[in-house]
Parts: C-alpha cells; sequence; structure tokens
C-alpha cells in the first residue's frame, strides 16, 4: 500500500442535521454541507481504501451547551433522548475507535448516535 493509501476520516456534525427545530440555523446549517462532503470523499477516496463518515451526537453535556441554553431548554433536550440524559462524550469516544478500526467497512455514512433524539 502507498504511503497516501489507506485511513479513515471521521468528522463529529449533529443529530440537528435531522431536527425540525427553530434556533439552530446556523450551526446546523455550518454542519449540513459535511453530509454530501462525506458521500463524495468517501466514493473518491474509497479506492484508495480511505473510508469517509459522520457522528452526529445528540446535544451533548459538555461546557459548549450549558451557556447557550435555557434551563428549559435543557430539561427539553435531555427529555428527548431514550434515558432522559444529554450525550456525553464516553457515549461517542468507542464509535470513533471503531470507524477508526473494525469499521472500515462503514463509509458514506452519517451515524446519529444521539440515543434517540432524532431519527431519519
Amino acid at each position: 500500500m502507498k504511503d497516501n493509501e489507506g485511513g479513515k476520516i471521521i468528522t463529529i456534525v449533529t443529530s440537528l442535521l435531522a431536527a425540525f427545530t427553530g434556533l439552530y440555523s446556523t450551526y446546523a446549517g455550518s454542519k449540513s454541507p459535511l453530509e454530501h462532503f462525506t458521500r463524495a470523499a468517501a466514493k473518491e477516496l474509497g479506492p484508495r481504501g480511505i473510508s469517509v463518515n459522520n457522528v452526529a451526537p445528540g446535544p451533548m453535556d459538555t461546557p459548549f451547551f450549558y451557556p447557550v441554553e435555557s434551563s428549559e431548554a435543557v430539561a427539553y433536550h435531555k427529555s428527548q433522548s431514550m434515558n432522559g440524559k444529554l450525550t456525553n462524550i464516553q457515549d461517542i469516544v468507542p464509535i470513533v475507535k471503531f470507524l477508526a478500526s473494525d469499521g472500515w467497512w462503514i463509509t458514506g455514512q452519517t451515524i446519529f448516535a444521539n440515543g434517540g433524539y432524532t431519527t431519519r
């Protein structure tokens, strides 16, 4: 295999790509082109053994989330997951590890890892 062959490109996007909601147009809109880029890159880079995927967490329990949300919004987002919690970084890491190793055959996908927050 040549030096520029084989590998993984994994992008973190947002589950808001599958949501019908207001107030997040700029955030979700800035991530939405990645779905097309991912599909196109997967086709273009596949022959070189490179897989390309997105992982789309639901609202995450991080310091980035809380300053921009009201307590009512936080409660709503928590209520939309199957366990009444926000996504944790620890929920996403195993998925990224899998895509970077044994999941090499998965390509051109957006994986919604969000506890049921959104579906397509």
